[in-house]
């Protein structure tokens, strides 16, 4: 089995299935739930720049340094945002789950935990990773929560890491699951998800 391949992944609140630019209208949609693009520490297309997003992350997976992935709601079929695996190492194997967003009413909800179960799955389970890796943000309070929730351990920080497209220096915080603790960080998600 290749390290990427095109899958998707079932769960009982969201599907995650492979991107295509059939999913621009519905992404358009569900990034305009809560505006998403206005908070300026993350990297969340504005409606007019969705197709060039999709078009970047295609190409990043066509150049085999991504898995890009739409959410789609069991409960109602939309579309409720995106996530990737990305900077793929696949000789070290690892990756980082990362350039994820959320419509604002899929927030607080167990989309994001289940997504993240699905995702950490299949990189521990059948893409035999090492480690999985986080970043987000310093001042970007709630995905360093969330991050954290997840029973991530916080690697540390790369200072003027990134410069933003409004010229702002971004400080990164890194964040990684290794294997020897996904076994008990799969129970901790399943147990958080049965609540």
């Amino acid at each position: 089995m290749h390290f990427l391949h095109p899958i998707t992944l079932k769960g009982h609140y969201a599907t995650l299935e492979p991107l295509t630019l059939e999913h621009h209208d519905a992404l358009i949609a569900a990034v305009s739930d809560g505006k998403l693009w206005k908070l300026w520490y993350t990297s969340v297309p504005k409606p007019e720049n969705m197709e060039a997003e999709i078009r970047r992350r295609l190409d990043v997976q066509a150049a085999g340094g991504m898995q890009a992935f739409v959410v789609r709601r069991v409960d109602t079929g939309a579309l409720c945002g995106m996530t990737n695996f990305m900077h793929v190492d696949e000789v070290n194997r690892r990756v980082e789950i990362g350039a994820t967003w959320y419509a604002t009413s899929a927030q607080r909800t167990g989309i994001n935990t289940e997504c993240k179960l699905m995702l950490l799955s299949h990189a521990f389970e059948n893409m035999n990773c090492i480690a999985v890796e986080f970043r987000t943000h310093w001042v970007n309070q709630q995905s360093r929560a969330a991050i954290a929730r997840l029973g991530a351990k916080q690697d540390g920080i790369l200072r003027n890491h990134q410069r933003l497209p409004d010229g702002s220096l971004r400080d990164t915080v890194v964040f990684s699951i290794i294997d020897s603790e996904w076994p008990t960080i799969k129970r901790h998600l399943h147990f958080k998800l049965g609540r």
